[in-house]
């Protein structure tokens, strides 16, 4: 089953937890802390396979969650990295953040990889600590979790050449006859109901051409099946758009087609075209060739008359659309930055203040989120450092200044806190 669009669930691996521990042996009997640092977590990456051709089994399987980083060992051990998770895709999606619209990665060739989300960072053991004041701290960090997303993948199959016109035209004919593509085939409009790949071989080269279901009048509107497969002929650098040789109007069903290009995107009624008239094995067909070809003469588009079935002149075809393909530069993917990386910076140490209900605050700040989740709060070293980080931040001179008291809740990230005796926690 074809689908081109889908929205996933995505999570990098939580960092594991650093650890609380003392080196206990003969020679050192009043060895220093010896706690590890846990292992980042896995991270979630893309992989663009070009065997897939349809998001479907990304619809059915939703969530996707890297590995868990390890815990730190004794003796200054480092906790093992969590497994990162591959993702596969077809060659040719989009990936967006669900949340803004912004693209995130467009991967196009066989094999290329982009980073979604990373894990989070191992939190550290007691032996980070250590400091010419404080020989043996017992204060450690619980792993960060991993940064999560809502995604929103869109295909746009990646082809060269790709086939445009009304229904019912010969284009699943045309791309049957030079391809090992088996397109259903009928006499009657909207056989196609979703776009086909085919690969035609030329010599020892390859040329990858799409079909797309046809296209009528007001199909911007949504009449017929829509332009929302015009998508998928976007990556092409070559349009054939195909005429229907039995019509009675052939050049003006190419009028209405190139509307529809136009209403839907200037870049693709802009892109370079071979008009082709079908079925020449109609005596309807051949009489209209002589009118046509003067008409796209005057218009500087090359023409050609073939008939799909019997595949006259078929070949002659793909040998020009071969040729003109040489002189046409490669669809380049859109240029991305890699995701930044997960670190402390100055900027991390803003915050809001914000006042909830009579006695409910919340204060949020991407570091002192971080930190929050990250503090082990079963450790009591560890929640003086947090009342350390919050003076010293500035946070709880701003809650004074705001008219917290004694008894209050704090919420910060996923914990609640209550505000005690001399501005503690």
């Amino acid at each position: 089953m074809f689908f081109d669009r889908a929205r996933i669930w995505v999570q990098g691996g939580q960092g594991g937890d650093g650890i609380v521990a003392f080196l206990r042996q003969k020679h050192a009997p009043r060895g220093g802390p010896s706690g590890g640092n846990g292992g980042r977590g896995g991270h979630v990456v893309a992989v663009a396979d070009a065997s897939m051709n349809t998001l479907h089994g990304l619809r059915r399987k939703v969530h996707y969650r890297a590995g868990k980083g390890g815990r730190g060992g004794n003796t200054v051990k480092q906790g093992a990295y969590g497994a990162d998770l591959e993702v596969r895709v077809p060659a040719g999606t989009l990936v967006r953040n669900a949340e803004d619209g912004n693209l995130m990665a467009d991967l196009t060739d066989e094999g290329q990889r982009a980073l979604l989300v990373r894990g989070g960072r191992g939190g550290r053991g007691n032996a980070s600590f250590r400091s010419a004041r404080h020989q043996a701290p017992r204060l450690a960090e619980k792993g960060e979790p991993g940064q999560e997303h809502w995604l929103d993948l869109e295909l746009k199959l990646v082809a060269e050449v790709g086939i445009i016109g009304v229904p019912n035209a010969g284009k699943s004919t045309l791309i049957s006859r030079i391809s090992a593509a088996r397109p259903e085939i009928a006499d009657y409009p909207f056989t196609t109901l979703v776009p086909n790949l085919g690969v035609v071989e030329l010599d020892h080269r390859q040329r990858i051409f799409v079909d797309i279901p046809g296209l009528v009048e007001g199909a911007h509107q949504g009449t017929g099946l829509g332009i929302e497969f015009l998508r998928h002929v976007e990556r092409t650098r070559l349009l054939v758009h195909l005429l229907d040789g039995s019509s009675n109007d052939p050049g003006g069903e190419m009028a209405i087609i190139e509307s529809e290009l136009a209403n839907y995107s200037e870049a693709l009624a802009a892109k370079p075209r071979v008009v082709v008239l079908n079925k020449r094995d109609l005596p309807q067909a051949r009489a209209a060739e002589a009118e046509l070809k003067t008409t796209m003469d005057k218009r500087g588009l090359p023409f050609w008359s073939i008939s799909a079935v019997t595949g006259e002149n078929v070949q002659d075809l793909l040998w020009a659309l071969d040729r003109q393909l040489e002189e046409i530069p490669a669809v380049e993917a859109s240029t991305l930055p890699d995701l930044p990386e997960i670190a402390v910076s100055e900027d991390d140490r803003a915050f809001t203040v914000t006042r909830l209900g009579p006695d409910r605050w919340q204060v949020a700040g991407v570091g002192l989120e971080r930190i929050t989740r990250m503090t082990n709060w079963d450790l009591s070293e560890s929640a003086l450092r947090f009342q350390n980080i919050l003076d010293t931040w500035g946070v709880s001179e701003t809650l004074r200044a705001q008219g917290i008291e004694e008894g209050d809740t704090v919420r910060i990230a996923e914990s609640e806190l209550v505000w005690g005796f001399d501005n503690a926690f």
